[in-house]
């Protein structure tokens, strides 16, 4: 007779380098581009092959194509700590914001949105289309300091505020504001809450429980590794608001199937802000990229990301670089900016040299991940060092960032 069978010996975990493996084109590229577009991985590249094939086998597959849909609606839910249910699946984060603000009615007394300058362009945009609906953005901070406090929300927040957004991570110099704290003033308000984590899922544990939002958006072409055309919403249950969103489509019905042209009904759940059918190829190709992120230590990620960027600040400052970071490492996301008089012509003589990059502003931001290595870094300043020789002299003094006068 046999023993009691042995607990199967738990996964090791997955090491910074062994995550580089997945994706070979970095053994001839330098990919310090993340927080704009992912490395390629051979999962990606899998995923939209057997995608090819099912439609070469099946002709019109929906069925399968509906599980992939569900199973990211799944992936993502397991990644923030949400449940299924309190998903949306959207073509990107700029529908995901609208769809949060059209269920709004913005009428008197709460007229506001409270904002920060340091919002990504997109998402900032959006709220100002809801000026004509008798919308108030409010727009705090000061792009020259390049800080997000908590002061800055409380100052303005009110009976008044209807909406507070706030980035996890700013997309043009990776601080990472207080959110949680934010985030609790809001709701102290009375205002509904809005976290844009698009520059920090893949990179940071990204937890909406411990944030306390009622509201996150996030996409998968960036540190999610995935492809363009796909984002997701997270939307807190027990949510009552104003209105149903006012951009809709056959996926945001109760069921979808039923193609009642006739009926126009709102499922109870997340699903309810889908629109249209999802970018199919980003579906799968973001199911592959979230298998590259199982058994990963989110700590050991965050902590090699901060090593990295540590070791790139202090190389490229002794090399007489300018650099860009958050006043402790706490407050660091996961790229820094490097000042140039051109960015946009340094980023392309980089790239004309295998060292992808991504200029925005006055900066090319670098940025980590998971699968870069401290011989990227040396590679990168090696480049600088040439770059330089060509050209001069770094600039001793940033370029002035242009003043942002927010709209009335």
């Amino acid at each position: 007779m046999s023993g009691p069978a042995e607990a199967p010996a738990p996964a090791p975990a997955v090491t910074a380098a062994a995550f580089r493996r997945a994706f070979p084109m970095l053994e001839r590229t330098v990919h310090l581009a993340s927080c704009s577009l992912g490395a390629r991985s051979d999962a990606v590249d899998g995923s939209l092959a057997r995608m090819q094939e099912a439609i070469g086998a099946h002709g019109a597959p929906w069925d399968r194509f509906e599980r992939e849909i569900h199973e990211a609606r799944e992936n993502f839910a397991s990644l923030v700590g949400a449940a299924p249910d309190q998903i949306a699946v959207l073509p990107n984060a700029s529908v995901g914001a609208y769809q949060v603000v059209s269920t709004l009615s913005l009428e008197t007394p709460r007229t506001e949105i409270v904002t920060t300058v340091e919002e990504f362009p997109s998402i900032a945009h959006v709220w100002l289309a809801q000026r004509p609906r008798g919308a108030r953005v409010v727009f705090t901070g000061d792009r020259d300091a390049g800080r997000i406090r908590t002061a800055d929300y409380t100052a303005v927040l009110g009976s008044g505020t209807a909406l507070l957004s706030v980035p996890m991570s700013t997309y043009q110099y990776a601080e990472r504001p207080p959110v949680a704290e934010i985030v609790e003033a809001g709701r102290e308000a009375g205002a509904l809450t809005f976290v844009d984590a698009y520059q920090a899922v893949g990179v940071m544990p990204v937890d909406v429980a411990e944030i306390g939002c009622d509201y996150l958006v996030a996409g998968t072409m960036k540190y999610l590794a995935g492809l363009p055309g796909l984002a997701f919403l997270y939307a807190r249950a027990g949510l009552a608001t104003d209105r149903d969103p006012q951009l809709t489509g056959w996926f945001g019905r109760v069921e979808p199937m039923a193609f009642d042209p006739l009926r126009l009904d709102f499922p109870a759940v997340a699903r309810r802000f889908e629109t249209g059918t999802p970018a199919v190829p980003a579906v799968y190709a973001a199911n592959a990229a979230f298998g590259l992120f199982d058994g990963v230590d989110w700590a050991d990620v965050r902590r090699h990301v901060g090593a990295l960027i540590e070791l790139a600040a202090r190389t490229l400052t002794a090399q007489g670089e300018r650099v860009r970071r958050a006043e402790t490492p706490e407050l660091q996301g996961a790229h820094l900016g490097l000042y140039d008089a051109d960015p946009r012509s340094l980023a392309g003589w980089l790239a004309a040299r295998g060292i992808a990059v991504s200029p925005r502003g006055p900066v090319v931001r670098l940025s980590f991940h998971y699968y870069n290595s401290a011989a990227d870094v040396e590679a990168l300043c090696q480049a600088m060092r040439a770059f330089r020789a060509l050209t001069g002299p770094a600039l001793t003094v940033p370029v002035p960032l242009p003043k942002v006068r927010p709209p009335a």
